[in-house]
């Protein structure tokens, strides 16, 4: 198994299949075959649990009939929220752990780009349906409105999204770092503790931007 052998290891806690097969014109794969495969490196100890990423609910229960599935890893932030009415109720019924995946809205959340912003050519955020014109200024205004809760906090406004998804059921969040400071400082989100008032207020905020963009596609 060549992953081993990159990560200089004998085993690797969680193997994820990143895409359904035929999605983005990959080979058609049954998931039964792919499962056989995953299921024999888990009786051999190579990898130690299962998960899939950007899977619907459908497919998940679909891979489920073939073995045990212990993760979901979709794209989810305050500001998109398709997986909470697809697959969260079925991955909290069966003990399926959600990890996160642009958690901070590929850096909108953080607060960065402001009401001006344009992406540059070859920026992938172009293609990110939050940054289009018909979307940004909905979510200039929703960003508006998270600085005083933040600043109750004394965190920052990518820390307070964070501090919010977290405390999802069954969620976890992966969160991009440029150097060791970036990580350092997303760590402090540990920090941060939400009230039942707070969680009210900054769910409402962010529905101001997710009831426009309801669709389940990401990019």
């Amino acid at each position: 198994m060549r992953s081993l052998k990159n990560l200089n290891t004998d085993y690797i806690d969680l193997y994820q299949i990143h895409w359904p097969a035929d999605t983005w014109n990959s080979k058609a794969v049954p998931i039964a075959e792919t499962m056989d495969a995953l299921n024999k490196l888990k009786q051999q100890g190579k990898i130690r649990a299962i998960g899939v990423s950007n899977f619907s609910q459908a497919q998940i229960a679909e891979a489920s009939q073939y073995g045990r599935i212990d993760s979901l890893q979709p794209p989810y932030s305050l500001f998109w929220r398709c997986v909470e009415k697809d697959a969260m109720l079925y991955c909290q019924e069966n003990h399926i752990s959600i990890i996160a995946y642009s958690s901070l809205a590929q850096g909108i959340l953080t607060g960065e780009f402001g009401p001006e912003h344009k992406c540059a050519e070859g920026d992938r955020r172009a293609k990110n349906k939050l940054f289009l014109k018909e979307n940004y200024a909905r979510v200039q205004t929703a960003l508006n409105q998270l600085p005083p809760i933040a600043d109750r906090h004394q965190t920052s406004l990518g820390n307070l999204a964070l501090a919010w998804l977290i405390v999802q059921p069954q969620t976890n969040a992966i969160v991009g770092a440029r150097d060791a400071q970036q990580a350092t400082d997303n760590a402090k989100v540990a920090e941060v503790k939400l009230s039942q008032e707070d969680l009210k207020e900054i769910d409402a905020i962010g529905r101001t931007v997710t009831r426009a963009n309801s669709h389940r596609s990401f990019r």
